[in-house]
């Protein structure tokens, strides 16, 4: 899977929110917390599977596997629902 590079995050009002780039409607705003941003960023131009997410949570939480492999998998679901990762 990889990360949608024509979604754009961008900085507004404090907040990281996902755009689609070349569209303007704003009904629909996906907002980043840190760890989302970071995995977005940590991912954007690579192709992933939930382990390397996981691999990437564990590294830079210091959390144990089943922690990391948990969250990876439901940070993979929310991102699905947004649009924000596409299939190779």
């Amino acid at each position: 899977m990889k990360i949608d590079r024509r979604k754009k995050v961008r900085e507004v009002a404090g907040e990281h929110i996902v755009i689609m780039q070349g569209e303007a409607d704003m009904t629909h705003v996906v907002s980043l917390n840190a760890t989302a941003l970071w995995l977005y960023g940590k991912l954007l131009n690579q192709t992933f599977g939930a382990e390397e997410v996981a691999r990437l949570l564990q590294d830079e939480y210091e959390v144990d596997e089943a922690t990391a492999s948990r969250d990876a998998a439901a940070w993979i679901v929310q991102m699905r629902q947004e649009g924000l990762i596409v299939d190779e």
